[in-house]
């Protein structure tokens, strides 16, 4: 239901880019601004993990030269992606206290995983693995790769909203003020609401195929739970100087956003956690882990 909710979301976004481009100019500027957002598509799609890793000051690690708890955590990930039937990703470290992390890469052999410092820091392992489990969930699903079209086309529909106003309507008559206004506000509107809408559907189905990759919904349940009170109480600067990229993430990194509802890019935690625990029923497992490790209330990771 997720995938089809996602296609026909981004059937909407492609509809509404072509609508405002026959707005500017007819058929013609219609058809000019789709080569110009086709080759913007296939810019992002090559680039995607660099431009995002980049903007998000991300270092990769060598887990050969690692401290021991660094090579830990790359090992678990390792384990997870083959529990997933996926390539090993390349792995990347934010230096931020927020707990945090996200996904990236255009398909999975191109792939990277990313976590903060404050996730490692914060999170026990089974957590740590249960959030990597729901980041490879969406590399095996190319979520990455959707989220970066639907940023592209929403960026490409508020560019041809500001022609609309600037440059008058089609067939060479002036557009209605009025309209051209209306375009220019609420085009780039509906285009936002709709990337949300497919970031928020496609969270959960990660929620639940991560749960089925690490083998317990509850460690990524208690994840989230941890991350949003960290989230709500640090700042993530590389997060708050590129707010564009916050649907990256596992969790809202815009400090204090995190409402389910038409404005934001995640569901609300609560609702995520009640749907992993009746997965959780769902698959036998009526307890959180009673390992040591699972009882910490911080992580082990430094």
């Amino acid at each position: 239901m997720g995938t089809l909710k996602t296609f026909i979301l981004l059937a909407v976004l492609t509809a509404l880019f072509m609508g405002v481009g026959y707005l500017v100019g007819g058929v013609p500027g219609m058809a000019i601004a789709f080569v110009v957002a086709f080759l913007m598509n296939v810019f992002s799609w090559w680039n995607s993990d660099k431009i995002v890793l980049r903007m998000q000051g991300a270092r990769e690690i060598d887990p050969a030269s690692a401290p021991p708890v660094i090579r830990t955590f790359a090992n678990d990930v390792k384990k997870l992606a083959d529990r997933a039937g996926l390539p090993p990703p390349r792995i990347y470290i934010i230096e931020t206290p927020q707990p945090n992390a996200f996904a990236t890469g255009r398909n999975p052999q191109h792939a990277a995983v990313c976590a903060t410092t404050g996730l490692l820091s914060m999170l026990n392992r089974e957590e740590v693995a249960g959030v990597m489990a729901h980041e490879l969930a969406h590399v095996q699903h190319r979520d990455t790769l959707t989220m970066t079209v639907t940023a592209t086309i929403a960026g490409a529909i508020g560019m041809l909203a500001n022609f609309a106003f600037f440059f008058g309507g089609r067939d060479g008559e002036r557009a209605n003020p009025i309209a051209a206004i209306a375009v220019m506000i609420f085009a780039p509107l509906a285009a936002g609401l709709v990337q949300m809408a497919i970031s928020r559907s496609r969270e959960y189905e990660a929620d639940r195929l991560g749960a089925e990759i690490c083998g317990n919904p509850l460690w990524l349940a208690s994840a989230l739970e941890k991350i949003e009170r960290g989230a709500r109480s640090t700042m993530n600067i590389p997060a708050e100087r590129a707010p564009a990229m916050a649907h990256m993430y596992i969790a809202n990194p815009l400090n204090g956003r995190g409402a389910d509802n038409l404005f934001s890019t995640h569901p609300a935690t609560a609702n995520r956690v009640e749907a992993l625990r009746r997965l959780a029923a769902e698959m036998g497992v009526t307890s959180a882990p009673a390992s040591p490790a699972a009882r910490r209330e911080a992580g082990p990771w430094g």
